[in-house]
């Protein structure tokens, strides 16, 4: 009889495919068995629950540094555990941006001190061979916009000579710039939709995929640009995609109820568009749900429509709300652990990451299917301070387990900062001459 360290007794486990009745052994932080008779040195409680595998959320904006009266790593990581989040990905869109050596060493630094869920840092566009070697998870997002066709290819060639993933911001600047001058006088906040139409977004794709052999289209918003990824994926083309939970649940509609606190890149659209992004995601068209976490004041988000800042939070609220989303039959759970847990590792090359199997991180949301609540601002921990969502249904993680330890319990955080790890990208093996030529 093997000793454990701990064993998630009792709950119903996803692996192979499905939910089964099996014990959930965990050694040296790894999930070591399932099912078999072992001893452990302490138990879960996973009676009545559902154990899932951790939520990766490839696309967070934590803020920190520079923003940190938004989020920083501490507030925006206890909120990802408390979601069920385990791994996240950060982007470089900083104070300093992480664009060099200089400013993905401080990001660094700060993330190992204070963050509680494991995590990879994205490069900005810059030195992007340095960040490579530094262990940048991925080069973006890359805001399409920001740059002209040839500065643009440049940075695709770079970051494919570096042999990383691009991930792309796609709206198309000449697009938004027509569409936006029209419509400066005014103060409609639904006006920002027409202000960047679905075809911003279409072209800024076409683009990309005449320009690079591999790329991962961020938050896609339109069912223009999912017909252009199913092509492209037909051909055998190397492009994958992520929809957020604010594009599948939300629409122009929405404008009405909360104004500029909807106020986000790319904007709300259409009910074609979400119907498409759903038959996306149920199809695996849509590789990946990711949040696009980006988190703003209250005060901020009251102001005038061309002034508020864009983004809504939401790594808290991701998993629970598609969780409802399952139980309503919009999705299977299958597809939603595939779209939460092993396409992001895969896509990102978190190998370590992305399932319950023997020899994976012991990295786990467990769920009470019993325990839906209403999501409520006061009762989450970004700093924020406020959500979208407020008042929708959700099941939120009765626990959640990093590399086996229990980090969030009941409403209880466990974990200290700093307990979370950088999980490096592909170019790591070559810090070392990185280094020596600084």
């Amino acid at each position: 009889m093997t000793r454990m360290d701990r064993v998630v007794k009792g709950g119903r486990v996803y692996f192979g495919g499905r939910l089964q009745n099996a014990d959930l052994w965990i050694r040296d932080g790894k999930i070591a068995s399932l099912g078999g008779a072992h001893r452990a040195e302490e138990t879960i409680d996973g009676r009545g629950k559902i154990v899932l595998p951790g939520a990766i959320d490839v696309h967070v904006h934590f803020r920190d540094p520079g923003y940190t009266f938004k989020e920083d790593w501490e507030t925006g990581s206890t909120s990802a555990v408390a979601g069920g989040v385990t791994t996240v990905v950060d982007q470089p869109n900083t104070d300093p941006p992480t664009v060099d050596a200089r400013s993905y060493r401080m990001k660094l630094d700060i993330a190992e001190r204070r963050s509680v869920v494991d995590f990879g840092l994205n490069g900005g566009p810059g030195d992007v061979k340095r960040l490579a070697a530094l262990g940048a998870a991925a080069i973006g997002e890359i805001f399409t916009y920001d740059h002209d066709d040839d500065g643009l290819q440049k940075i695709l060639n770079e970051t494919a000579k570096a042999g990383l993933l691009p991930t792309i911001h796609a709206e198309d600047r000449e697009v938004i710039q027509e569409n936006t001058e029209p419509l400066r006088d005014r103060r409609e906040p639904e006006l920002y939709s027409l202000a960047r139409p679905n075809r911003a977004e279409s072209r800024a794709i076409e683009k990309v995929l005449e320009m690079a052999e591999r790329a991962h289209i961020c938050h896609l918003s339109t069912s223009e640009g999912l017909d252009l990824i199913r092509a492209a994926k037909s051909k055998g083309r190397r492009v994958s995609c992520e929809v957020a939970p604010h594009h599948l649940i939300f629409t122009k509609r929405d404008w009405r109820r909360q104004g500029t606190f909807l106020k986000m890149n790319p904007p709300l659209r259409d009910f074609r568009d979400k119907d498409a992004l759903w038959d996306g995601l149920r199809k695996g068209d849509v590789d990946v749900i990711a949040s696009d976490h980006a988190p703003h004041l209250p005060e901020e988000k009251k102001d005038e429509i061309w002034d508020a800042p864009p983004g809504v939070p939401g790594v808290e609220t991701m998993l629970p709300l598609m969780l409802v989303a399952v139980r309503s039959n919009l999705l299977s759970l299958d597809r939603l652990v595939d779209a939460l847990s092993r396409r992001p590792a895969e896509i990102f090359g978190l190998a370590s990451k992305g399932a319950i199997a023997v020899g994976k991180d012991a990295d786990l949301a467990i769920i009470d299917p019993r325990a839906a609540s209403e999501i409520r601002a006061d009762r989450l921990h970004s700093g924020a301070e406020w959500t979208p969502y407020e008042g929708r249904r959700a099941l939120f993680p009765a626990i959640t387990v990093i590399r086996g330890e229990v980090v969030y319990s009941d409403g209880e955080l466990f974990a200290k900062p700093g307990f979370g790890r950088n999980i490096p990208g592909p170019g790591r093996k070559n810090m070392a001459r990185a280094r020596s030529e600084d």
